[in-house]
Order: C-alpha cells, then structure tokens, then sequence
C-alpha cells in the first residue's frame, strides 16, 4: 500500500510538470545556434526565421518569433510583443515589457534555456557561451553598436547581454541580461573569443 501511494504521488508530481508546460506554452529561448555566420544574421527578418525554425524544430508551430535585437531602425523591446513569457519548462521570465527591462524578470542561467529547454552554457562552463547578442541598452532601446544591422560577419561590434547574469566583476553591467558591453568583433570567431557563440534571445510576439 505505501509502495502504492508513492508511486501516485510521484505520478502526479510529474503530471503536474507536464501540466504547466502545456499551460504556459513556451514562448522564450535562447537560439541554441548560431545561423553560421556570426552577427551576419540576415538582418532583423533573417534572424527572426532563425527563431521560427529553431522552435518549429522542438515542435512549437503557430507562433509569430521575434528575435530580441535591435537595429538603427528598431528597438528589440519594440519587436517582442506585450508578453507574458514562458521558457520551454513553463517558467515565467517577465509578465511584461516593463518588468523585463525595468523590473525583477527571471531571466538566469537556470531560466534562459535554448528551444529544447536545455541549459546554455556560462561563465565557467567550457566553451563559456553567455555573451548573447542584442545591440540594445538596458531599456531595450537600440545601442549604436549591431553590426550593421546584423549584416556584417567581419568589422564591427555589437552590444552583448549576459543570460547568467555574471561577469569579471560585480557591477551591473556585468551582471545584465541585454546591455554588457560590446564585442570585439562581428564574425564568430571574434564573438567566441569573448565568451560568446552568436546566440540571442527569442521571443514570440504573438
């Protein structure tokens, strides 16, 4: 009997995951790719289908994904949506625009996961990969440094967030999700070279 009960619990337990997965579908990620040519990303448009294909691949259809950078023409927290957003295990990242700029968002190296829902390698991780690409400060406005608008793969530079949350040191720029500092380079071996490997934020606008 008690062997029995346990089993139910733990069956419930584990319907109870499943049950908020299904209710707050996923609707963030970090790309768990580059598309192959650094922050050569086909503009805003090119990066965007990179977003649709990465969550069509894990089986999320019907969404309309935007990729969370800004360009000379946009702002990345003008292209997302009013929200909420849920990453792949139905974790609530930020109730709204606001509140992921401005507020308490959830955005961490245990929330910040790629399509599949797997974890993104961090500050301390081999390779380090939590430069993330976003060409915005802090408030989501667009930084002068994209890259030329996500066409170049060679000259440039591009504003990178932090999705650990960590850095070489303990100020808030270090420790900032989309606004840590520039890149030393647009191709990707420059952006590897700084602990990055071309990924950026995912959201779905819709």
């Amino acid at each position: 009997m008690k062997r029995s009960a346990v089993i139910l619990v733990s069956a419930l337990m584990l319907g109870g995951g499943g049950a908020l997965a299904q209710d707050n579908p996923m609707s963030f990620f970090v790309t768990s790719t580059n598309p192959g040519e650094g922050a050569n990303l086909g503009g805003l448009e090119g990066a965007d289908v990179h977003c649709a294909s990465l969550a069509e691949a894990a089986g999320v259809e019907g969404r309309t994904w935007r990729a969370y950078l800004s360009s000379s023409q946009e702002n990345a927290r003008d292209r997302i949506g009013a929200g909420p957003w849920h990453n792949a295990e139905g974790v609530e990242i930020a109730p709204d625009v606001d509140t992921l700029h401005e507020g308490e968002n959830l955005v961490s190296k245990e929330n910040a996961l790629d399509e599949s829902g797997n974890p993104v390698n961090g500050r301390g991780d081999t390779p380090n990969r939590h430069d993330i690409l976003t060409g915005s400060k802090p408030d989501g406005t667009a930084a002068a440094e994209t890259c030329e608008d996500w066409t170049s793969g060679g000259e440039g530079s591009a504003i990178v967030g932090h999705h650990d949350r960590a850095g070489l040191d303990d100020s808030d720029a270090a420790k900032s999700w989309n606004a840590s500092h520039p890149s030393r380079g647009c191709s990707l071996e420059a952006l590897q070279g700084t602990g990055g490997d071309g990924l950026f934020y995912c959201f779905a606008a819709d």
